[in-house]
């Protein structure tokens, strides 16, 4: 906010990284105290000495993106912690228990059949509706700040919602939490940001790399066919990953949760990759190359 308002007055400003401020304060002949007269003077000395300092610029665009992305995270957060009480409460409600997918519609028919006896259970029921309610009114907050991501990418004029399984709430939030992508010195450099770089782990002479999902649990046994390693998480994302440099080649979500067990897995064959999920086998075409976009068909089993 600081630095938007002295722009605002005409004011030439640069970005420097607070890293680049302590290593000067550190390494200063006089007395690395941190206060504020020594931290000024350190980061002005980092802003006059540094190459990498870059020029701020005004908020643009991507700022709105930025405020309704949040908003969107923050929302999303709300509405799992309301279905996870409104969940507990029907699984004590309903003798054995209801299944772990929990809708505004599917909780409202199981209390529609729930007949309370005595005071007890009442109190329980009239839990239950007010959490039904949260849920409901998350739900509509949910779909409006949807309609407002969508009309603010559409309004930006970005290309980044026509690559394969990019919307506009994954779009705004990655042009939201990147504003400018020049700030990166390279490609490498972006990826380490968002976490898409594998990291090498290696051994010796085995090489390894470990590539963050950081999405949910690889529940499903890894396939390999085709050159490339297929994974599935349980937040419902299928990956394609190369061994030899474990670079991430695409990714897809199957639309829900995937689920595992024991004889239960993921299977390549005819050029397709099906991957189990609830009631639903999703299939993926193309599979084997890492240029052509994965075309995706679903059918329940």
């Amino acid at each position: 906010m600081l630095a938007q308002q002295l722009l605002a007055a005409g004011e030439h400003v640069l970005d420097v990284q607070p890293k680049l401020g302590a290593r000067v304060r550190l390494l200063s002949s006089g007395t690395p105290d941190k206060n504020d007269p020594n931290d000024a003077r350190s980061v002005a000395v980092a802003a006059l000495r540094s190459p990498v300092c870059h020029q701020v610029r005004a908020d643009d665009h991507a700022v709105v993106l930025r405020v309704w992305s949040r908003r969107h995270r923050q929302l999303s957060r709300l509405r799992t912690q309301a279905a996870c009480r409104l969940h507990a409460v029907l699984c004590d409600l309903t003798p054995g228990g209801v299944p772990k997918v929990i809708t505004a519609a599917r909780a409202a028919a199981i209390l529609d059949a729930h007949h309370p006896a005595g005071p007890v259970g009442q109190a329980w029921h009239d839990l239950a509706a007010e959490h039904l309610a949260d849920l409901r009114r998350i739900d509509t907050k949910l779909r409006d700040a949807r309609a407002k991501i969508t009309a603010a990418v559409r309004a930006s004029g970005t290309t980044l919602a026509e690559i394969f399984g990019v919307g506009p709430v994954i779009a705004a939030a990655v042009i939201g939490d990147v504003a400018d992508v020049s700030r990166f010195p390279g490609a490498d450099r972006f990826a380490s940001y968002n976490g898409t770089a594998p990291i090498e782990v290696s051994s010796g002479s085995r090489k390894i790399y470990r590539l963050s999902i950081g999405d949910g649990t690889l529940i499903l046994p890894p396939v390999v066919a085709g050159g490339y390693l297929y994974a599935a998480s349980t937040a419902g994302n299928v990956y394609a990953v190369a061994p030899s440099s474990g670079q991430q080649v695409w990714t897809d979500n199957v639309g829900t949760s995937v689920t595992g067990g024991p004889e239960t897995g993921m299977a390549i064959g005819g050029g397709l990759l099906v991957v189990p999920a609830g009631s639903t086998l999703t299939a993926f075409g193309n599979t084997y190359t890492a240029v052509t976009r994965p075309v995706r068909a679903s059918q329940p089993h």
